[in-house]
């Protein structure tokens, strides 16, 4: 069979998915989605309009209502995508302190989840395509050929996020960040609609001791298996 046409990837906060997926994306000359930007965009949104995260039918309304552009990138200070609400370029401004501890709350609403869903949804189905999220396997694309679940201590998705903030410049600690990740795992897996969990398909990988190109290189062996076996169950 050919290779996957659409790869999904999801897991916890601070598991690794989006470095995965944009290695994963680049060596494949697919397109990199990481669905969470849609999420993070609505929540930075909320703040200017003055709404509060606890308004579940105003974040609702709100993410109906507002453009969500992901283009290429368009310059190069690291960023993986430009990421646009009605034409503004937000891209840096989605990764605050404020978003950060928000983001699971706004993305529990099912409102939300439906009306960003869809549209991820149709972007998905075009293929060539590696989607990053945390319900990609189970809720927006379930036909995807291959699903990899990563997964991580907290301790250890804290100390990754902590050396990633640290490198922006932000002083957020370490004990802060792994508090936020506890609560963000208690929300994401908790939450009624599409809960975080792996699809029954999925390859579940555990991350603790891997790098990158580690974890890179599996996902690719993945890939080769289910090519040359025409398996749709690759095995590591």
């Amino acid at each position: 069979m050919p290779r996957p046409n659409t790869i999904a990837i999801d897991g916890p906060a601070a598991s690794g998915k989006s470095t995965l997926g944009k290695h994963l994306a680049q060596d494949l000359g697919y397109l990199f989605f990481d669905t969470g930007v849609m999420y993070r965009a609505v929540t930075w949104a909320a703040i200017p309009a003055g709404i509060t995260f606890s308004d579940e039918e105003q974040i609702t309304r709100l993410a109906e209502a507002i453009e969500i552009e992901i283009l290429p990138p368009s310059i190069s200070d690291g960023r993986d995508n430009d990421i646009l609400v009605d034409g503004r370029d937000i891209t840096w401004e989605i990764r605050t302190a404020e978003v950060e501890r928000n983001v699971s709350q706004v993305s529990a609403y099912p409102g939300v989840r439906r009306a960003l869903g869809l549209k991820q949804r149709r972007i998905g189905l075009r293929g060539r395509i590696v989607m990053v999220g945390r319900d990609i396997g189970t809720v927006i694309v379930p036909e995807a050929e291959l699903k990899v679940f990563l997964t991580a201590s907290a301790e250890e998705r804290a100390r990754r996020r902590y050396l990633e903030v640290s490198q922006r410049g932000s002083d957020l600690t370490y004990d802060a960040i792994l508090a936020d990740i506890v609560r963000r795992d208690g929300i994401d897996s908790s939450r009624t609609m599409s809960p975080l969990k792996p699809a029954d398909d999925a390859i579940i990988l555990d991350t603790d001791s891997l790098g990158i190109l580690d974890v890179l290189e599996k996902v690719h062996m993945l890939i080769a298996e289910m090519t040359e076996t025409g398996s749709n169950t690759p095995a590591l």
